[in-house]
């Protein structure tokens, strides 16, 4: 049987198009589901890292696969050839359409190497328990690889406030990182 997410051409794990036709597959039910079952899928696979590889493994695993979403995501939903601010309007509006959170820039240092942004109702944490740690390491990835496609620069991204920490928004520093 062949590999749906194996690209024979080049390879590569994933490719937007392998999401298929939601539309046309769930007539019925349609595009959206709860949260509750997107957070399964997330937390369960989270779980199965930690124990097989521990935190901060299954953190860069999860880095690393919202940075791909993030770079298809950009590519296949976003007009990259926006003024910042623009462009993050317009990231404002699909992420809260897709209801994937509440997106603000808080702040964006003069040269754009650092950004900091909040996410308010986030899919991944919003509502969890208190468990004094971050959790979103996905959406660092995620929010790595939008700023990679628009930017065409690396960011290295870090949740410094976060839900399962007790705050009610999660807040993401972006700092380019020095390609020298």
């Amino acid at each position: 049987m062949d590999d749906l997410f194996i690209n024979k051409k080049n390879h590569d794990v994933f490719k937007w198009e392998n999401l298929g036709d939601v539309k046309e597959g769930r007539r019925s039910l349609g595009e959206e589901m709860p949260v509750v079952i997107y957070r399964l899928m997330q937390f369960t696979m989270r779980d199965v890292l930690v124990k097989d590889f521990g935190r901060e493994r299954a953190d860069q695993y999860l880095r690393k696969a919202g940075y791909l979403a993030g770079t298809e995501f950009t590519k296949n939903e976003l007009k990259t050839d926006l003024d910042f601010y623009d462009f993050m309007a317009a990231l404002q509006k699909k992420l809260q359409d897709l209801k994937v959170g509440i997106l603000r820039v808080e702040s964006v240092s003069d040269d754009g190497g650092e950004i900091i942004l909040t996410v308010g109702e986030d899919l991944d944490c919003s509502g969890l328990p208190i468990t004094n740690e971050t959790v979103c390491s996905y959406d660092e990835g995620f929010v790595a690889g939008i700023l990679a496609v628009y930017t065409d620069k690396e960011y290295s991204v870090r949740e410094v406030d976060c839900w399962a920490e007790g705050d009610r928004t999660c807040r993401f520093n972006c700092t380019v990182i020095d390609e020298d």
